[in-house]
């Protein structure tokens, strides 16, 4: 039997100084993926989609050097399995894009506003655990289980790009390179192709976020991982909800940190390495707006906009554990895996969010 490097709560502190460098440098540097997306739509303003994506470029080449350097393993996170929910995935990302555009912002911006004083955040992180907790486990479970899990496509090996190249004869490890220089190069390449991108906020911001992502990987999938439970005898994950490798992701660790606080009670519930780095990422941007006197509350401005906030909160939960991420969990974490499905949620997130803004234009128009 053998044990983890680090001991638990050693896993549960470093996920927390994670999600708080997360949280000071989104909001220092205005890091949004909602805001990304409005801007190109609204603005044709590219900077912070730029930030974005270089941060999923940062994940994605850091994490293939994890790899392999053998300090982590793909396979062992959610995002790379043979089963291919692609209508899952489709659902989940459109879903959520439409319910962040509703609720001024995703998960993880939610979080951060939160830091900074905005009450509707804290709504919208309510209604959103609420609807992440029961399309895990509720009646949008029944549902999503039923009629969007079942359609599926099986693979003969993982979802991920590298294990494609590897079932067609290229050697693992020249796959792995071959993936990810391509993709990764890619991204990177389109991301600092303007002379704009180039300003200190875009490259903290991005350069920040996808460094997070990667040390995400190295402290639950490396420092974390046990070969061989005492009592299961089988390969575990210290202080993972999911039982699998984990880096950030703001849906379902939102619903867990809920469940915290209602059951805190119940002995069997820990702070997990998702619950942590939620609350990380809290403090983290709350430091920032201290710092900088940004701290601000804020509430809503009529009905209207609480129904708004609710119903994104609500569709943000369901489409988050439906796709399996959000714009960070899938736009970030799971693209640093190189797996089809992160690409197939992430795309219907920007779709979703930009149809909605286009909607939304329309009817502001119609009334003026």
């Amino acid at each position: 039997m053998e044990e983890a490097l680090v001991s638990t709560s050693t896993v549960v502190w470093l996920a927390f100084a994670a999600g708080a460098v997360f949280g000071f440098v989104a909001n220092r540097t205005s890091f949004c993926t909602m805001g990304a997306v409005s801007d190109v739509v609204n603005m044709g303003d590219w900077n912070r989609m730029r930030m974005w994506v270089l941060a999923m470029a940062v994940a994605v080449l850091g994490t293939a050097a994890l790899q392999l350097a053998g300090l982590f393993d793909a396979s062992k996170s959610i995002y790379t399995a043979s089963r291919l929910n692609w209508l899952s995935h489709l659902v989940g990302g459109l879903c959520f894009g439409v319910g962040m555009t509703l609720a001024s912002g995703c998960g993880s911006k939610t979080l951060i506003r939160l830091g900074g004083g905005n009450l509707k955040s804290l709504v919208v992180f309510t209604f959103l655990a609420i609807g992440a907790y029961m399309t895990m486990r509720g009646l949008f479970g029944v549902w999503r289980v039923r009629f969007l899990d079942s359609v599926a496509t099986e693979l003969p090996h993982g979802q991920d790009l590298p294990a494609f190249l590897t079932a067609a004869g290229v050697a693992p490890a020249s796959a792995l390179l071959a993936a990810a220089g391509s993709v990764g190069g890619a991204l990177l390449l389109w991301a600092l192709a303007r002379r704009e991108a180039w300003r200190t906020d875009i490259l903290l911001g991005g350069i920040a976020v996808g460094a997070v992502v990667v040390g995400g990987w190295y402290v639950s999938g490396h420092l974390g991982y046990i070969a061989e439970h005492p009592e299961t005898l089988e390969e575990a994950f210290v202080a993972t909800n999911s039982g699998r490798a984990e880096s950030l992701t703001f849906v379902a660790p939102l619903a867990y940190t809920l469940e915290l606080l209602l059951l805190w009670s119940d002995t069997s519930r820990i702070v997990t390495f998702g619950i942590a780095s939620t609350l990380g990422v809290i403090a983290g941007s709350l430091a920032y707006a201290l710092l900088s006197r940004s701290f601000r509350l804020e509430g809503f401005r009529d009905a209207g906009d609480l129904v708004r906030h609710i119903v994104g909160g609500l569709l943000m939960g369901f489409g988050g554990v439906t796709g399996l991420g959000c714009t960070i969990g899938q736009g970030v974490s799971g693209i640093s895996t190189l797996a089809l499905g992160s690409f197939l949620t992430t795309a219907a997130i920007i779709a979703g969010s930009a149809a909605t803004m286009k909607i939304q234009y329309w009817l502001l128009m119609r009334e003026s």
